[in-house]
């Protein structure tokens, strides 16, 4: 790592590598290096954040090339670096300012791609710094905290975009349409003898063409490098008991999160995760090298990962069937080498109870098991399009946001789509991030005849961001819009009736429908308690009558399934 400068260290560089960089450093330092590299790099701010300050976004281009249309235009690929989402992990900071001001100081920038580097993302949490909260970390001397200004973590979200940080990158991220992201990260957990870790994102959700190429190229090159230069990886330690050496098992980052995100545009994503005990210089001059091998690599397989990226985008806008929910294949698992240090126990000073420990005066190496096969769960074929009214404004104006084409009823129609109603689900008894959670959704589908209006919109699933428009349209995924509580109105009734005057037009539309009578009969014979309530049973007639309305538990976007003309503005 240079320590040269082209007028000046860092701010990490100056105090002897214990002090990670503020926000106002680092933009700073970054409009000096724009400034003295003018013809190479462009600091550019990209929208608001909840802190009320800038998201900005460093541009390196050899070539001058700083609009990302021209960028798409000369065939050049994108590298997305993210830094700070949780600034209280903060080696990217510091090993970005590095690495940008290297690239440039040393003509290293490459003909094939374009770095972009957002220098802090949690502008709100950097200013929030102190020096205890992360009380498992080792070092820096101080650091900013993991919620932001709303006590959001914004790595979970990507998809509700509660915060303007969200809605700021996802403005950077879809007009830059990187093909390789990297979130940088540090870890909480075991003590082992790794410096870094790494999450790439999870196999068997990418596109096949990426996951080959990932699998096959990418991954055991990042690998090698890293070995060599010193900072030898190892798979994220998600230990599957209190101790790795009982074994780990893979991610499965749901939209949620950074690089769960980006996997529904076909960007393949990265969390590098260093140990939180190792020193700081460390952390940052492993996390340093990463970054300088991902360049390397999309630099000599620019023209492969581009090729790899217009394929798996062809290739979801043609997909019929998309997997909405994943689940861990136990039975099926891989041995890798791990290198740890052997878990012990002793008695607690503060407890008298036995705790865990991790002995370093005992390092081993061994093989332990990795499970990292994932099956699908679930699974769902695609309309033609999706049909959502105009009132579910913040709907479409995400949807937009993530390059989604939405088109406009030109005029009122009648049009026949599978509506579907909510029969079941869980709701979290406590608040995640502002949100009391859905999951474990069941539906059932019915076709019907809905009167939609000139201004609501079509969403035809025939676009490379079909798997965006799937997974938060449809409310049983996982981290849908449903789920993340966007259409919880539906799920209140709002009328009903008073006993006493419906009672003489239940008993009408008894005599009117013996069909109806006869499965009012059915049921009270099946349910004692039925036949005992006299205001059940007219809640019975009630619910199967028109008088009960059809919107109560109806998710209101719509499925439509045939291939019919619309009149479209």
């Amino acid at each position: 790592m240079s320590t040269t400068t082209f007028a000046q260290l860092t701010p990490y560089e100056k105090s002897e590598n214990i002090a990670t960089t503020t926000y106002e450093e680092a933009i700073n330092y970054y409009q000096s290096l724009a400034k003295a590299f003018p013809q190479q790099a462009k600091l550019v701010v990209y929208g608001q954040t909840d802190f009320g300050k800038p998201l900005h976004l460093l541009v390196l281009s050899k070539e001058g090339i700083f609009d990302p249309i021209k960028v798409k235009q000369a065939n050049k690929r994108v590298l997305l670096i993210n830094n700070g989402i949780h600034p209280g992990e903060p080696e990217g900071i510091d090993a970005s300012m590095m690495l940008a001001r290297d690239l440039l100081k040393n003509k290293q920038l490459s003909n094939n791609v374009v770095v972009c580097i957002i220098p802090i993302y949690n502008i709100d949490g950097a200013f929030n710094r102190t020096a205890t909260s992360r009380a498992n970390q080792n070092g820096p001397s101080a650091y900013g905290f993991r919620g932001n200004s709303k006590n959001y973590d914004l790595n979970r979200d990507f998809i509700k975009t509660d915060s303007k940080n969200s809605e700021s990158f996802q403005q950077i991220f879809n007009a830059w349409q990187p093909e390789i992201f990297v979130d940088t990260h540090t870890s909480n957990g075991a003590d082992y003898q790794y410096t870094m870790t790494l999450i790439p994102t999870q196999k068997d959700k990418l596109n096949p063409v990426l996951s080959t190429y990932l699998t096959h190229n990418m991954l055991p090159d990042l690998y090698a490098s890293m070995k060599d230069k010193g900072f030898e990886l190892i798979p994220y330690v998600n230990s599957i008991k209190e101790t790795p050496d009982n074994g780990i098992s893979g991610f499965m980052e749901s939209p949620r999160y950074s690089t769960g995100y980006t996997a529904l545009h076909n960007t393949i994503g990265f969390m590098p995760e260093t140990h939180m005990l190792k020193p700081y210089d460390k952390r940052v001059e492993s996390t340093y090298k990463l970054l300088q091998t991902y360049i390397n690599i999309v630099e000599r397989d620019a023209e492969l990962i581009g090729a790899n990226k217009r394929k798996a985008d062809e290739e979801t806008s043609a997909q019929k069937t998309f997997v909405l929910d994943w689940k861990l294949n136990r039975d099926k698992f891989d041995e890798i080498e791990f290198k740890g240090y052997a878990a012990k126990y002793k008695s607690s000073e503060v407890s008298g109870l036995q705790r865990l420990y991790y002995d370093r005066n005992e390092p081993y190496t061994k093989a332990i098991k990795q499970w990292n096969n994932f099956e699908p769960v679930l699974k769902i074929d695609k309309p033609v399009a999706y049909v959502i009214p105009k009132a579910w404004t913040k709907i479409v104006q995400l949807l937009k946001l993530n390059n989604v084409q939405v088109n406009e009823l030109k005029e009122d129609a009648k049009l026949p789509l599978e509506m579907y109603y909510i029969t079941d689900m869980k709701t979290a008894q406590k608040p995640f991030e502002g949100h009391y959670l859905h999951s474990g959704v069941k539906l059932e589908t019915r076709l019907q005849a809905i009167h939609c209006y000139a201004g609501d919109y079509v969403v035809y699933v025939n676009q490379k961001t079909n798997r965006y428009i799937i997974e938060t349209l449809e409310p049983q995924a996982p981290d849908s819009f449903f789920n993340w509580n966007f259409f919880d109105s539906i799920l209140s009734q709002k009328e009903h009736f008073s006993s006493y005057i419906f009672e003489d037009t239940a008993a009408d539309l008894l005599k009117e429908n013996l069909g109806l009578k006869q499965k009012l009969e059915e049921e009270k014979a099946k349910n004692p308690a039925l036949a005992e309530n006299a205001f059940a049973q007219l809640e019975f007639v009630y619910k199967n009558s028109e008088y009960f309305e059809p919107t109560f538990m109806r998710y209101p976007i719509g499925r439509l399934v045939k291939d019919i003309t619309l009149a479209l503005k």
